[in-house]
């Protein structure tokens, strides 16, 4: 992926995992009081120059499981299910959009299959100029994992991970931070292995050593879980950029990562 060589604005990329956002385990069920709370923390943070990525969680994935709308277009009932799951997250951006915007943020709604095409899953084309605008103007644009037309297949889902990499990538941030429903990364799944350590300072190359110790839940994520998020961390090793994972459920981290404050948490650095 080509770095774009402008020089740096204090950029900060932020990703809410889609489990924290919702109740992943109920189908199309918001959890209001965490993205109330997460609203006020990047509200207090006051990050200038600020992009935001969601998850799907109980909106998107089940959907996309049902319909294999991953795997590209193989018979015509997946077409219903493209729209129903692009419905559903536009149903959970529009939630997410609110509560920033009462909390005194100027978020505005980005959709990613406006303005991106993938070939065989991954992005071939990002047309960023209304980015640039909404930045340019202090918006912070909200954006998320989605369905996207593919050139070779069909359609698929783009991870909000996929897009978050390609954001710093495309403008040059200089901080990423993951919001997820754990500490960080760990040697095993804290959720169902209690031997389970956290990994609280790596390097992008130690992770492309270690993918192989990264385990996921076993709660269906079309998009990779944590494997991943890491995979797609890879793309960026020669990014002079931080990195850091902390969990989301638990108020003020999101607050301390934006602020660059001491967090609980893995961080993620080019060495």
């Amino acid at each position: 992926m080509e770095m774009r060589r402008e020089g740096r604005d204090n950029l900060v990329v932020l990703k809410l995992g889609g489990s924290v956002i919702t109740e992943k385990e109920r189908y199309k069920t918001p959890n209001v009081d965490s993205i109330d709370r997460l609203a006020k923390e990047i509200a207090d943070a006051g990050v200038k120059r600020l992009m935001i990525v969601h998850g799907g969680g109980s909106y998107g994935h089940p959907l996309a499981e049902q319909y294999k709308i991953k795997e590209g277009y193989r018979e015509a009932s997946q077409i219903e299910g493209l729209s129903k799951t692009h419905q559903a997250m536009l149903e959970l951006n529009k939630l997410v959009v609110e509560a920033l915007i009462c909390h005194n943020i100027a978020a505005f709604s980005v959709t990613p299959s406006s303005c991106v095409v993938t070939k065989a899953g991954r992005i071939e084309t990002f047309y960023d100029d209304a980015l640039q605008i909404l930045l340019n103007t202090e918006f912070v644009p909200v954006l998320f994992g989605d369905t996207v037309l593919d050139t070779e297949i069909g359609f698929t889902i783009l991870s909000g991970d996929q897009l978050v990499v390609a954001l710093v990538a495309k403008f040059n941030a200089n901080r990423l931070v993951f919001g997820v429903d754990v500490g960080g990364l760990y040697t095993a799944d804290p959720k169902t292995d209690t031997s389970a350590q956290l990994i609280s300072h790596t390097t992008f190359e130690e992770l492309k050593r270690t993918l192989h110790n990264i385990r996921g839940s076993d709660t269906t994520d079309v998009t990779g879980g944590m494997a991943g998020k890491i995979l797609e961390l890879t793309n960026i090793a020669n990014a002079d950029i931080q990195a850091i994972i902390v969990n989301a459920t638990k108020e003020g981290n999101i607050y301390k990562a934006l602020k660059g404050e001491e967090v609980v948490g893995t961080s993620i650095r080019k060495e």
